[in-house]
């Protein structure tokens, strides 16, 4: 029996700036570590392209063979610095709600390390059914395909070809750095404003998925 007729619906959904807006914990980051290693960070500039793994943005600024050290005391850093100032999304707890409601399963699958997107969820009491960390665009293909999601709902371009590699529907919301056009433009299936209008979306999906098995 395969993952989709044990769970009827799996719906994957980004970290950062899709359930969260990380940006202010992650500029407080960025700020300390630019203190502590005297490396200029315009940390104004990164939060305005979040979305790639941690280390693209870090080689803007530091020399290569700096990367990996500078990437360890960042995420350390981050632990006491970016939890708590980082809020949810509007309709972050609820499109989860909606997912799990339905009878169907809720995983985050994000480019964030794991141990802080953890600290993330529970810090704002956001409970999915199951996280997977460190994947960055069409390498999400492999949790979706893992955790036989036929949704994924992201912010980034990456997103949308992450859906796309898993062959799931790829569900943007303009809330992140890519606006709505450049999401379609990427091949996104639906874009959203926000979270907010996911319940009312995947209301809609649900009904009609019912419909075409019954026919």
């Amino acid at each position: 029996m395969g993952a989709m007729a044990m769970h009827p619906l799996t719906v994957g959904f980004d970290l950062d700036m899709t359930l969260i807006d990380s940006r202010p914990g992650i500029r407080a980051a960025y700020d300390l570590l630019a203190r502590e290693t005297g490396t200029f960070i315009d940390s104004a500039l990164a939060i305005t392209r979040l979305g790639p793994p941690l280390e693209e943005e870090l080689a803007n600024w530091f020399p290569e063979a700096g990367i990996p050290r500078a990437a360890e005391r960042y995420r350390a850093l981050y632990v006491d610095h970016a939890i708590v100032p980082t809020p949810a999304l509007p309709g972050a707890a609820e499109a989860i709600g909606a997912v799990q409601r339905s009878g169907g399963r809720a995983v985050v699958v994000t480019a964030k390390h794991t141990p802080n997107a953890r600290l993330h969820l529970d810090h704002l009491g956001i409970r999915p059914d199951a996280l997977v960390g460190s994947l960055w665009a069409e390498a999400k293909a492999v949790a979706l395909r893992e955790h036989g999601a036929a949704v994924y709902v992201g912010d980034h371009t990456g997103d949308v070809r992450g859906a796309r590699a898993a062959g799931a529907l790829a569900v943007a919301v303009a809330t992140g750095p890519c606006d709505a056009d450049e999401l379609l433009a990427a091949g996104a299936d639906v874009v959203l404003p926000d979270l907010t209008a996911f319940p009312g979306w995947l209301a809609g999906y649900a009904a009609g998925e019912a419909a075409a098995s019954r026919a």
